[in-house]
């Protein structure tokens, strides 16, 4: 297991942590939350070994090997496939030792070698690495491509990728959502909830916490506590000590008050003075309850906006994509048709590279169409947060001297009092934004987008660089926004919360897609069973149509045809009898799940109601507790069995 034991570490003049003390069980998955600068990737450090405690103790067993996503891809010229196997350190070992063996010409560690490679898996490795790399949105011909040939976001795929074929007992995964689409998150999701190991992972993606951990950490005030239960538990859990906490706070502080003021009048008068002195004496022997202290919420809201048109945007048969510096027309989505109505909520789904990117550009009027009409609504105001935007930013500029540049003529107190609202106050508002984190400088470019006062909101991946309080604060803020909102974001929570009904980009085509995330998580499991078979069966033709192109002769000469007839439909046949109990089972699995959707939904909406802390109300409160985290361990059982069922179906064929 793992053991933090009276652990302090302090980097340089700061400490992060002071006698703090946890421990992990093997096997466990462990969310690792707190606010940024906490210390959650120092604490990743120590547990690699690059940093060593400042006091305490830290255990780890010696046996155990270790995976992290690296930081940095070297611009290598090996195929994705070859880094990706890399990440396997013993069995590259054991390829060495058979290189060695052969080039020594000794027949017996050579045969001891190969006997090592076959009990490592050697031979199923390649396949392995390339269903890594397929589940995490590669396509078998990107598989074979340069490693040098990838951009920024596509080696850090490819570093987790090398991280998963370690064969690991801890898998250490900082923010591993972050430069993933929301299809590559279901698959990670689903591999790492069949992964064997011990996992700590830091996200701010609170649906991905609550699908992958079944225990939180919680760095906070130089500590670490331990909470069983996923991210939502932990929140539900942690709000209900604080209330403890802050009665316990509020009562001991009437009682000390009631001490004090006994001695302050009896302990100059001799007749009192015995138990003004024992009361003094009991008073110094309290230990005291520090007040509960949660974070200050950082909250913000859009400004209303003007009249908007309606409606505020057409496209019709557009085709969106790039012109090459030559001319060449690249196109990504063809045949779009769409009309945005005033106060549409979309989201957008899809994997990276189909073309949700392109389609906002195109919308926002940074790219032009290459076919096709647009026409916007007179009194149509834009605000357009794109993928990239924090690279739009000036870094030797301030808070304030960008926002200047949008409203010259507003005074400058005015200006400061509306950075002030994004947590950009004194001296930060007129300081550089270089050294800015990624979540600061992403906050100045959504404050400098809500002065616009935009009735038309684009955001492209907008959390990217924000932390879960900022990510709840920008949920929030898009809940009341009064303006039309189009959003591609893979982080669900803010997708259910924002947006109310969903359009599918694939194929080069925009479509409406009927349905909830719930189901296009659905869709995306079944896809990529569609797009495995398919795969199988091409492999299966291409072997039948070789053997049959070798016998084409004899099969002329005396095949019968009426005799194959029967035979495949005997085979279909013994299909259908096959896959008939799985798909009763898949059937009942899936009537269950959505039974126990429905509860959960009416149990998160009564725990979220503040009237339910009521004291009347605690009994009840109580009780739903119970039954919420009954439900949600019944429904991760019952995911589990309904992927087991597909799977046996998608062997069957």
């Amino acid at each position: 297991m793992i053991r933090f034991n009276q652990f302090s570490l302090a980097r340089g003049v700061k400490p992060l942590f002071d006698a703090a003390s946890f421990a992990l069980n093997p096997g466990e998955k462990a969310g690792l939350v707190g606010a940024n600068g906490a210390g959650k990737s120092t604490l990743f450090s120590v547990l690699r070994g690059e940093l060593h405690a400042d006091g305490g103790d830290v255990f780890l067993p010696p046996s155990w090997r270790i995976a992290h996503v690296a930081q940095e891809t070297p611009a290598v010229e090996m195929t994705a496939l070859e880094y990706t196997l890399d990440g396997d350190a013993a069995l590259r070992e054991i390829e060495d030792r058979i290189a060695q063996a052969e080039a020594a010409h000794d027949g017996e560690a050579l045969a001891h070698a190969h006997a090592a490679f076959a009990d490592a898996d050697g031979y199923t490795a390649p396949a392995r690495a390339e269903a890594l790399l397929l589940g995490l949105g590669f396509t078998l011909a990107q598989t074979r491509e340069r490693v040098a040939a990838f951009s920024g976001g596509w080696r850090m795929r490819l570093n987790l990728a090398q991280a998963l074929m370690c064969r690991s007992d801890l898998l250490l995964l900082d923010e591993p959502t972050n430069h993933l689409d929301l299809d590559a998150i279901v698959w990670l999701e689903d591999w790492l909830g069949r992964y064997a190991g011990t996992l700590i992972v830091i996200s701010h993606d609170r649906e991905f916490l609550d699908s992958v951990c079944n225990v939180t950490l919680h760095v906070e005030n130089r500590q670490v506590k331990r909470y069983g239960g996923n991210y939502s538990q932990f929140e539900i859990l942690r709000a209900q000590q604080l209330a403890l906490q802050q009665n316990a706070f509020e009562k001991q502080q009437k009682t000390i008050a009631h001490l004090q003021s006994f001695i302050d009048r009896f302990k100059a008068k001799a007749t009192k003075a015995r138990q003004a002195q024992s009361r003094m004496k009991a008073l110094e022997k309290m230990e005291r309850i520090a007040p509960a202290h949660a974070a200050s919420p950082f909250t913000f809201e859009f400004r209303t906006p003007d009249a908007a048109p309606n409606p505020m945007l057409v496209m019709e048969d557009v085709r969106c994509g790039y012109r090459t510096g030559e001319g060449i027309e690249i196109p990504i989505l063809e045949g779009v048709m769409l009309s945005v109505q005033n106060g549409q909520r979309i989201g957008l789904l899809g994997a990276n590279g189909q073309g949700k990117s392109t389609l906002v550009k195109t919308l926002a009027g940074t790219l032009e169409p290459l076919a096709g009409t647009m026409r916007a609504g007179r009194g149509l105001v834009i605000g357009y947060f794109a993928q990239h935007q924090l690279e739009t930013l000036r870094p030797d500029d301030s808070p304030l001297a960008h926002l200047a540049r949008l409203a010259p003529d507003t005074r400058e107190q005015e200006l400061r009092d509306f950075l002030g609202g994004f947590n950009f106050s004194g001296d930060m508002a007129s300081s550089p934004i270089g050294p800015f984190s990624g979540g600061e400088k992403a906050r100045l470019a959504l404050a400098l987008i809500i002065w616009q006062k935009p009735n038309l909101l684009l955001l492209d991946e907008p959390t990217n660089h924000l932390d879960l309080e900022t990510r709840h604060a920008l949920t929030m803020a898009l809940a009341q926004f009064e303006g039309t909102l189009i959003l591609v974001s893979h982080d669900r929570h803010l997708l259910r919360a924002s947006t109310d009904q969903f359009m599918l980009v694939a194929k080069h085509r925009l479509e409406p897609f009927d349905g909830d995330l719930d189901e296009y998580r659905d869709w995306l499991l079944q896809h990529a069973a569609q797009t495995r078979a398919a795969a199988k069966a091409a492999t299966q033709a291409g072997a039948g149509a070789a053997s049959e192109n070798a016998c084409d002769g004899e099969v002329q000469a005396g095949g019968n045809r009426k005799d194959q007839r029967r035979q495949e439909a005997q085979a279909r046949q013994k299909l259908s009898h096959l896959k008939k109990p799985l798909q009763t089972r898949v059937a009942k699995l899936e009537k269950e799940m959505d039974a126990l959707n429905r509860e959960k939904a009416a149990l998160d909406a009564f725990v979220a109601d503040t009237a339910s802390y009521e004291p009347a109300m605690k009994a009840k409160l109580t009780d739903a507790l119970k039954r919420q985290a009954e439900v949600a361990a019944r429904l991760e059982a019952l995911e589990v069995q309904w992927l087991e069922a597909q799977e046996e179906l998608e062997q069957i064929g």
